[in-house]
């Protein structure tokens, strides 16, 4: 029988604070239960390194600040999983609430967008059934299916739809990894799916944009790539440090021919420092 105290999981949003946003799509501590605090506080700093937008061959630098916020309600919790009000789950499955972002692109700073629109801010939310495959008796190892179906809207005054995105992906989190005491290392991987309206919003170019160089270009919805992220973090007294690298491959997919394809494949970095500045004096019992 499901019980009440599912999650659904909103993250942060990645052009407010890539770091995060990506690593909340693995996170997921293998610390033994516990007590600790009800709420934490605190804030730090990110240096990220991403490429404009998913295809381009110009990559920008952020040096941006991290929220740390955390909260271990029994029916809502904040934590760096994200923001998770009570859906339901059971041992094995998890409904959630799966909330992504894209940065703003100024088409005058990307030389192939030249005379294109601006890309706006986009947010993505919807649903995601995530399964636990297996885990090790000792809890130390995890593996489990994350299957968030999201829909896109631009973030401006009059928000328009960018589509949808299917990203099933499998997440293994390894608690102490190779003696590392107190590290976790969490893997995700898997392909990306997109309809032709998200397609056509990064990678469609109209027939008034077209240039000798840039080609009328129309687009199908379908397979958009794959994503491989590797993340590496740890809890010290007072302060969390983690990082992250992302290799991401469009070959095959169907706008991989799209004049503004430029990279069919890159890797993102970033590493984040954040330091908790204050704690509630009540306890409960928590697992994160």
């Amino acid at each position: 029988m499901m019980s009440q105290c599912g999650s659904a999981i909103l993250s942060r949003p990645g052009w407010l604070t890539p770091l995060v946003g990506a690593l909340a799509q693995i996170v997921t501590v293998g610390a033994t239960a516990g007590e600790k605090p009800l709420w934490e506080l605190g804030a730090g700093v990110s240096v990220l390194q991403f490429p404009a937008y998913r295809g381009s061959d110009e990559s920008r630098l952020f040096v941006l600040p991290v929220p740390y916020v955390v909260y271990r309600g029994e029916f809502l919790k904040a934590d760096r999983e994200g923001i998770r009000g009570t859906f339901f789950d059971s041992d094995r499955v998890e409904l959630s609430l799966s909330l992504s972002a894209s940065p703003p692109v100024s088409s005058d700073k990307v030389d192939v967008r030249e005379g294109m629109p601006d890309l706006e801010p986009t947010v993505e939310v919807g649903p995601s059934l995530d399964v636990r495959l297996w885990r090790s008796s000792d809890e130390r190892l995890r593996l489990r299916t994350r299957l968030p179906l999201r829909a896109g809207f631009t973030v401006e005054n009059s928000p328009e739809s960018t589509g949808w995105q299917f990203t099933p992906q499998l997440n293994l989190d390894w608690r102490d990894p190779a003696g590392m005491n107190g590290w976790t290392l969490g893997v995700v991987a898997g392909p990306v799916f997109g309809d032709r309206r998200q397609h056509r919003y990064f990678y469609g170019v109209e027939g008034a944009q077209a240039t000798a160089t840039r080609p009328a270009y129309d687009v199908r919805g379908g397979y958009a790539g794959t994503q491989v992220l590797a993340a590496l973090w740890k809890r010290f007294p007072g302060w969390w440090l983690g990082g992250f690298v992302r290799y991401d491959s469009l070959a095959g997919a169907v706008f991989d021919d799209s004049p503004l394809v430029k990279s069919r494949d890159y890797f993102a970095a970033g590493v984040a420092v954040t330091w908790v500045l204050g704690e509630s004096s009540q306890r409960v019992e928590a697992d994160d």
